[in-house]
């Protein structure tokens, strides 16, 4: 993890004119959109076990894919080494978080790592329910359904604490995480 500085209760004006960096290369943006797309489509829009319900299960599974090997060969802020975090990583962003002395890191922090990592295998076993809801062995088991749905809602509201968190952390160190991630660019 490239950490950035540490911070007391805020950054100073001469912080916020400074250069940005590129760090969130297309294939980690196309990953983020695509998921974020598809998450709204499936748990909101369209009908539950349906073609295109379906059909976007499939994207993202070959999206978590990608990822997946990306995360082993890609850019540095978009490998898994560059960002795993350790029970010491993260006891000790939380620490800083309590005296506002947490480390600024330019890639995923710790926490937002967990919370990465949580939401891509919540994803796959969504993916892979859904997909077994489609075999003779499983059709019509409830206990299958039930189990998709559960693992789909619990997405739903990891991703609702995940967006909290980015708007919490750019209000926080004053810096548009959500435009990052549109952008691939944050502040240097």
């Amino acid at each position: 993890m490239t950490v950035i500085s540490s911070t007391k209760g805020g950054v100073s004006p001469s912080d916020t004119a400074q250069k940005s960096v590129k760090v969130w290369d297309p294939i980690v943006r196309i990953f983020h959109w695509t998921i974020v797309t598809a998450c709204t489509l499936n748990l909101f829009i369209l009908e539950e076990g349906k073609y295109w319900h379906r059909i976007t299960g499939y994207v993202v599974a070959g999206a978590i894919i990608v990822r997946l090997v990306w995360g082993l060969v890609g850019t540095k802020h978009a490998r898994f080494t560059e960002f795993f975090p350790t029970p010491r990583k993260v006891k000790d962003q939380i620490s800083g978080i309590i005296q506002r002395k947490e480390k600024r890191y330019l890639g995923h922090n710790p926490l937002a790592s967990m919370m990465m990592l949580l939401l891509i295998a919540l994803l796959g076993a969504t993916a892979l329910t859904g997909w077994m809801t489609t075999w003779d062995a499983f059709w019509g088991e409830k206990w299958l359904e039930q189990l998709h749905g559960t693992i789909a809602n619990s997405i739903m509201v990891l991703v609702f604490v995940h967006a909290g968190a980015a708007i919490l952390e750019s209000w926080r160190h004053r810096e548009n995480l959500v435009w990052s991630m549109v952008t691939g660019r944050k502040k240097a």
